[in-house]
């Protein structure tokens, strides 16, 4: 499996292993509260962002994951992040996921970077399943997951504890037989 140094790009975009020096964007990202108002993890500091950035590395090297800077191309200007975690080898599957900086919502950059991101789960890591976990009131990237070709299979109800509320999620997934 090639998990480090992989590049791949779209039309628009370009995907690369995040990077040590992408953790202002991170922090961007991740402390935005558009962004993380969906999202499981969030920031209010660049110290506890660099935590984050230390998971990204013990995904590349317990080989359970990896995650891209996405930029686009033109200008290599980085719009957000996807990326492939709690890969379980033993079982072939993993669990997607995605974030855009909110001024690049509504582009099409999901659509445009997901394809890539299953094309290597399922083709570079061989994968037979990716599982895409979605707070129930996300229903934008729900939307646009099962565009991606994703199903719905349940919801677990009352799953995590958030913001001081139990919130719901909805499990959707991808299999290797369904992707073109």
């Amino acid at each position: 499996m090639n998990w480090v140094g992989s590049k791949v790009s779209t039309q628009r975009l370009s995907l690369r292993p995040i990077q040590d020096q992408d953790l202002q964007h991170i922090y961007r990202g991740l402390s935005d509260p558009k962004v993380i108002k969906h999202y499981g993890v969030s920031f209010s500091s660049m110290e506890e962002t660099k935590e984050q950035m230390d998971w990204y590395r013990k995904l590349i090297e317990n080989k359970t994951g990896i995650w891209f800077a996405l930029e686009l191309k033109e200008s290599n200007e980085f719009i957000g992040a996807v990326g492939l975690n709690d890969i379980k080898k033993e079982h072939r599957r993993g669990e997607i996921g995605f974030w855009l900086l909110p001024e690049f919502w509504g582009s099409g950059y999901i659509s445009d970077a997901v394809p890539k991101v299953l094309e290597y789960g399922f083709r570079t890591l061989k994968l037979h399943r990716i599982e895409a976990w979605v707070e129930t009131e996300n229903e934008k990237s729900r939307k646009a997951l099962t565009k991606l070709g994703f199903q719905y299979e349940g919801t677990l109800r009352d799953h995590e504890f958030k913001n001081g509320r139990f919130i719901s999620v909805d499990i959707l997934a991808n299999i290797v037989d369904n992707f073109v």
